[in-house]
């Protein structure tokens, strides 16, 4: 056996071995609410070193039945084993918080994955269990590359949240429970700490979960919640290019209702793979048609053929330049199914623009539109050419 045979073999024996090294892990999903239309919602604590107030709420959860998710550090689980493995034993759930805390976008690939696995150690050591699949980031700081390195390291799902209580300011029982009150919708994630400094957090819970109850809610973990989406409830997963005014164009419904529905702070920061949800009521995007540019194509032409407009066609595609576009080039066609059936004609001699178009009931315009004809008084015998529908 050769060298070269020897080592295509080795290859794919180490890509039978070790099928997850043989293709990159995809990012991890960022989630800030559910799709659902059903009344479900979920409770979420995040827990660094300090466990003031762990006691008082596992003790108001426990009162009434209501299963959480704590999203615990490494530093806590190493500190407090005793009240990680209390959390775990009353049935709540756990995720990962990392660490120490850190900002993770000002921190290296490296630093994060020590960050998730130390974390990991350290809950497993505690309770016996794992914290994956569910990761919240410090601060709620992420970027592309976060996603990304969370992903490869098995945390399929970033969790943010829908509701701050900023409990963690030290505000009344009162301020915390009407703020999740006040905001609470189908598929809703609320935010609360278990630290000293979230004073307000143990007694709000009691006035909390029975006026949530009394407006119909149900409340579950994250898996549950995540469990939770009915069939035709919409969500999107963003693509690399894609933005929001692309994503509402493509349902129908405005850029301030999908952030809105998705608590997003900045409208032109999305990142791929991040879960969107899409409001109520908003039609699934029409199937649409794709185009491969051809030499002389413009989108103005593409855009006549298909009957859109060469707007529609640019936002669709984040085409930053609607004059710069490549042969080769897949366009997105948006609200079409199958181009417009397409009759050609080809020019025999003596043939006018003129009488082509009045041949075929059309115009000289849409036909010089069509073909990107720079000349209308210059066309050739045997040339072939487009008539628009």
């Amino acid at each position: 056996m050769t060298p070269a045979a020897l080592t295509t073999l080795l290859v794919l024996l180490l890509g039978l071995l070790f099928p997850a090294a043989a293709t990159a892990a995809s990012p991890s999903i960022l989630v800030s609410r559910v799709t659902t239309s059903a009344k479900v919602m979920a409770l979420t604590f995040d827990f660094g070193s300090d466990a003031g107030n762990v006691s008082r709420i596992l003790q108001a959860l426990a009162d009434r039945g209501v299963k959480a998710t704590f999203f615990v550090t490494g530093e806590a689980a190493a500190n407090h084993p005793d009240v990680i493995r209390s959390v775990v034993a009353q049935g709540h759930e756990i995720g990962n918080h990392s660490y120490s805390h850190p900002y993770f976008t000002r921190i290296t690939t490296a630093q994060m994955a020590d960050e998730l696995a130390r974390t990991a150690t350290a809950i497993r050591n505690a309770t016996g269990q794992w914290p994956k699949p569910f990761f919240r980031p410090p601060y709620g700081d992420y970027n592309a590359t976060v996603l990304q390195t969370v992903g490869e390291a098995g945390y399929t799902h970033t969790i943010m949240w829908t509701i701050d209580t900023v409990d963690w300011q030290g505000v009344s029982s009162a301020a915390v429970r009407d703020a999740v009150l006040s905001r609470v919708t189908p598929g809703a994630i609320a935010l609360m700490h278990v630290g000293g400094g979230a004073s307000g957090t143990p007694d709000a819970l009691p006035g909390m979960i029975d006026g949530l109850r009394g407006a119909g809610y149900q409340l579950v973990t994250i898996s549950e919640l995540l469990g939770s989406t009915p069939a035709g409830q919409t969500s999107y997963v963003v693509k690399p290019g894609d933005t929001l005014y692309r994503i509402a164009n493509l349902y129908g419904v405005s850029v301030p209702a999908i952030v809105n529905a998705n608590n997003i702070a900045n409208p032109n920061l999305i990142y791929p793979n991040q879960l969107l949800v899409i409001p109520t009521g908003s039609a699934p995007p029409p199937s649409s048609a794709s185009y491969t540019v051809q030499p002389g194509d413009t989108l103005y032409r593409i855009a006549a053929r298909y009957g859109t407009t060469v707007t529609a066609i640019a936002n669709a595609n984040n085409i930053a330049d609607p004059n710069l576009i490549y042969p080769g080039q897949v366009l997105m066609i948006p609200g079409g199914g199958a181009p417009p059936v397409t009759r050609t004609h080809t020019v025999q001699p003596g043939d006018t623009l003129y009488r082509i178009a009045a041949r075929y009931g059309t115009t000289v315009n849409a036909i010089v539109v069509a073909n990107n004809i720079a000349n209308p008084n210059l066309i050739r015998p045997g040339q072939v050419l487009v008539i628009p529908g």
